[in-house]
């Protein structure tokens, strides 16, 4: 997401870090190619305009064209912008009104009823119970598809054979007082287009029942187009937040930019990919610091902490400690690590990594391209095998390499690594237990011991 922008944010930020101080003439170069790369971010024109106006009287406000590090103050104003262009702050779900009533807004295509069942999973995370709402009597299919996506994420759906929108609602109401169920979500008829028919339908069930939420969900893809629904909408609805599909795709991000300073209205919640947990809050200064190239460890390791489950993690470390740590935990390791998201998406997180977006694909395609491998490898062996790693003799690696089709040489060495990693695993067990469970002791003592046995090569 961004990338585009900000690659060419960074690139511009970094011919400044030659000059020794910002002139006016190059501080002009300066805006004069940020403008550029905003408007062919597809930024809205009134929001570049302004975007650039604020960096001028920061910085001539600031003293930055006498300035003594020109390129880091360039940043630092550039990234308070950013975040004021994306919102300044996060704004958290209203989870008033008993049952809560959130209703998912959006045209259709734009991703709303997948984001209805994304956002139910994300609540239910977070130890709400959520029920979904068929609410498009309209689209052939649509409650089907809500049906289909409620039984894959374990979530009720309330859905009638009937065309009374009010009376659906109203029994879904009643239904999750029974059943206990604190959060209703909406799913919303959506059309190709914004039209008179649908507004009446919608401004009806708000006047109604008055959901604490009116979330748009907008595809980022769609550019300034997104502008336009979204102006639209809260024009006519008073919508309270904006949930952005298809972030992940996008590399211009010219739609994230601009919705705000037109609506006034927050991003609430991003759609960053194609799995139903893939549902963030949006945080403007994370994803500022992320546009300037900066990572965002926070969001890294919030992710960490979801995939990583405290109890599993000692089971782990318990194998470790004991050498039983088998290809099984290993596979296990690595569907957690594909829970965390793309290679790509963990690359643009880490502060301070270089990489042009070609070469994160490229490192990312390359890894997920191994993982597969080794999982083909793995699933080759007898559930015996993968349980007890130190059973592998000559004949059963000639066996799992016709098996996986993975040459014998390529085994070998998966084994070899492998063993190898168990020892220090191993080893690293007993070096802490030896400094009393001190990890950082126990790190700096596995340090040295590497550095002795590379002597000896």
């Amino acid at each position: 997401m961004f990338d585009s922008l900000s690659d060419k944010l960074q690139d511009i930020i970094a011919k400044t870090a030659g000059q020794k101080e910002l002139t006016q003439d190059n501080m002009q170069d300066a805006l004069r190619e940020i403008r550029r790369a905003l408007l062919e971010a597809d930024v809205n024109l009134r929001v570049v305009k302004a975007f650039i106006s604020n960096i001028k009287d920061r910085a001539e406000g600031e003293n930055v064209l006498s300035g003594v590090n020109p390129s880091q103050q360039l940043v630092k104003i550039v990234h308070d912008e950013l975040i004021e262009l994306l919102g300044k702050e996060v704004k958290p779900l209203d989870f008033s009104g008993h049952p809560n009533l959130i209703m998912m807004l959006g045209l259709q295509g734009s991703g709303k009823t997948t984001s209805s069942a994304k956002l139910a999973v994300k609540l239910k995370k977070e130890g709400r119970n959520p029920l979904l709402v068929a609410c498009d009597i309209y689209r052939p299919a649509a409650i089907t598809q809500l049906k289909t996506l409620g039984e894959q994420i374990g979530i009720e759906v309330y859905s009638e054979d009937s065309q009374d929108i009010q009376s659906i609602i109203q029994n879904a109401i009643n239904y999750a007082k029974e059943k206990c169920f604190n959060t209703l979500i909406l799913d919303t008829a959506g059309r190709l287009q914004i039209d008179t028919d649908m507004m009446a339908e919608l401004l009806l069930i708000d006047r109604i029942f008055h959901p604490a939420e009116k979330l748009l969900v907008i595809d980022s893809m769609t550019g300034q187009e997104a502008v336009n629904v979204a102006e639209n909408f809260d024009a006519q609805l008073n919508i309270t937040g904006l949930v952005l599909t298809k972030l992940d795709g996008d590399s211009r991000g010219g739609a994230a930019l601009s919705v705000v300073y037109c609506t006034h209205k927050p991003i609430k919640l991003t759609g960053t990919g194609e799995k139903l947990n893939a549902l963030e809050d949006f945080y403007p200064e994370r994803m500022a610091t992320r546009i300037l190239g900066m990572g965002d460890i926070v969001s890294l390791v919030e992710r960490a902490q979801e995939v990583f489950d405290e109890k599993t993690a000692k089971e782990m470390e318990k194998k470790m400690a004991k050498a039983e740590f088998s290809f099984n935990d290993f596979l296990k390791m690595q569907s957690q690590m594909k829970m965390f998201g793309s290679m790509d998406q963990l690359l643009g997180m880490i502060p301070g990594l270089k990489i042009s977006k070609d070469d994160r694909q490229k490192i990312s395609h390359e890894g997920e391209k191994q993982f597969k491998r080794i999982e083909v490898f793995i699933q080759s062996m007898t559930p015996e095998e993968r349980e007890h790693p130190e059973l592998m003799n000559s004949s059963r690696k000639k066996r799992i390499a016709q098996g996986s089709g993975i040459p014998i040489h390529d085994v070998n060495i998966f084994i070899n690594q492998f063993e190898q990693m168990r020892k220090m695993m191993k080893g690293f067990s007993d070096v802490k237990k030896s400094f009393g469970g001190n990890e950082t002791k126990a790190k700096l003592s596995m340090h040295q011991m590497m550095k002795n046995m590379r002597r000896f090569r």
